[in-house]
């Protein structure tokens, strides 16, 4: 891992599962058990059974991995390309005029082989029977062996294999789409996550100014039964409690919908009982820039994929520009036939033996269609020149930026953690006054009030700064790498 958090989230159980086929697998994942239907009782998720369960059952990262089944099909094609190919030809035709009736029937089989430099072998032989009224039968039969090597268009190592190289970049490409399309599904379940853990901190929180509240309430009864405080100012607690019962619904209902949103993610069904049960807390971690940007070049997916479109737009210009050649060719061959006839004046067999060697020379003239693929070329070069400046200068503003964020997040949240404490104190030194009658009930609700505001901006600067810290892992190219899963592609 890039750097340790001190969260219950990031610890693993023990238990080792063999991932499923065709699907990503965490290093260490315990199998959990979900109820086929809703129960009234929770059901207790970590984060990382969370993470293991979205790789299971993500529907993103299911549709990215059947993508994948075409993707992979693609480079085996292109893999193919060196090796004999076998074609397989027949024909049968039954010929009548009024002179007599003719049936034919012929095999081709032939063999072509393709070798790194461009050199064309082809082997084929033929076979024709035929038979027509007082001809009798005939019998042709041969056998031809063809070499050409090209000289200029479609000749040389890196044209002839350009296809090969373009399809094996292209599924370096596609594979770090897959490791993208995986790492974003784990952040946005690690966030929506986040958010039931949040929305359920935030239910205990007003829960808790509930239960002050309803207390507090009880305190200034016996005030007010003692003579101490005036009735009116029970309306002051009385409205106080009616809006933490507000915030108890809200608070609920947020609940609610972070479960649903899991849920979803997760691919389970949406009434499942979910229930975040991973604690919330955090270590500062102090992260060296320009080893980060170091790691993001080595490692960052779209980035990595911006270099892979830049080469493959050199390959397609380096073809373009090859095939505006003439194509000359060398040619060679042999071949051998037979002729054979079972009835008639010419009745026999002869055989024949034939070699040949020579130049062959195509010349395109007033086609612009060549021309216009290497512009198109040309301009993709460039396009992909400026590209590429681009992705590195974003790539330096998005780490530094997720730095930044990160550590403004932690200072924010060791700001949150003085105010809290400061209010708690302050909330109990103004109830010890308001018992011995040194201050107002409306200055210990509103003191109530800044506690509650304290305790939600420590909640808020905690979750913001552990997300900070799942950006950055996803911004270095590191989620995976963190979270020790294998994408088993």
């Amino acid at each position: 891992m890039l750097f340790s958090v001190m969260t219950c989230e990031q610890t693993r159980s023990d238990d080792t599962q063999v991932p499923a086929v065709a699907a990503p697998g965490m290093a260490h994942a315990r199998e959990l058990p979900l109820p086929a239907q809703a129960t009234n009782l929770d059901l207790d998720l970590s984060l990382a059974d969370a993470v293991a369960l979205g790789l299971r059952g993500n529907r993103d990262i299911r549709l990215s991995y059947l993508q994948r089944v075409a993707q992979k099909f693609d480079l085996r094609v292109a893999e193919s390309f060196f090796s004999p190919r076998l074609l397989l030809s027949s024909r049968y035709v039954a010929r009548n005029s009024s002179q007599h009736r003719e049936q034919e029937l012929s095999v081709a089989p032939k063999v072509t082989l393709v070798n790194e430099w461009g050199t064309q072998f082809s082997l084929s032989w033929a076979r024709r029977l035929s038979q027509a009224g007082q001809d009798g039968r005939k019998n042709h039969s041969g056998l031809s062996f063809e070499v050409i090597q090209p000289l200029l268009r479609n000749a040389g190592h890196e044209i002839v294999t350009a296809p090969r190289r373009r399809a094996r970049l292209s599924e370096h490409s596609h594979r770090l789409g897959l490791q993208a399309s995986v790492a974003q599904s784990v952040t946005r379940i690690v966030s929506t996550y986040r958010e039931l853990l949040k929305a359920q901190e935030q239910l205990r929180i007003v829960t808790q100014a509930l239960e002050r509240s309803r207390d507090q309430l009880k305190v200034n009864d016996a005030l007010i039964a003692a003579g101490r405080m005036a009735r009116l100012d029970r309306l002051q607690n009385e409205a106080d409690l009616a809006h933490q019962e507000l915030s108890a619904e809200q608070a609920a209902h947020r609940v609610q919908a972070s479960r649903r949103a899991l849920s979803q993610l997760l691919a389970l069904d949406l009434s499942t009982p979910l229930r975040a049960s991973d604690e919330l807390t955090a270590k500062r971690v102090d992260i060296d820039r320009q080893q980060a940007l170091r790691i993001a070049r080595q490692r960052q997916p779209q980035y990595l994929q911006q270099l892979i479109a830049q080469e493959l737009a050199d390959i397609e210009l380096l073809v373009a520009k090859n095939q505006r050649l003439w194509d000359l060719s060398l040619v060679a061959g042999a071949g051998h036939e037979r002729h054979r006839r079972s009835s008639g004046a010419a009745k026999g067999v002869d055989r024949v033996w034939n070699t040949y060697a020579g130049v062959q020379l195509d010349i395109p003239i007033g086609d612009p269609g060549e021309r216009q693929r290497q512009v198109h070329a040309q301009v993709a070069v460039d396009s992909h020149a400026l590209q590429q400046a681009q992705a590195q200068q974003s790539l330096e503003r998005d780490v530094s930026d997720a730095l930044r964020t990160m550590q403004t997040h932690w200072r924010q949240y060791e700001i949150a953690l003085r105010s809290r404490s400061l209010s708690e104190r302050k909330l109990a030194v103004e109830r010890h006054k308001l018992h011995v009658g040194r201050t107002s009930n409306f200055q210990v609700l509103s003191f109530e009030e800044d506690l509650r505001r304290s305790e939600n901006a420590v909640l808020n600067a905690l979750i913001a700064y552990l997300d900070a810290q799942t950006q950055l892992d996803e911004r270095l190219g590191m989620t995976l790498d963190s979270w020790e899963i294998a994408l088993n592609d």
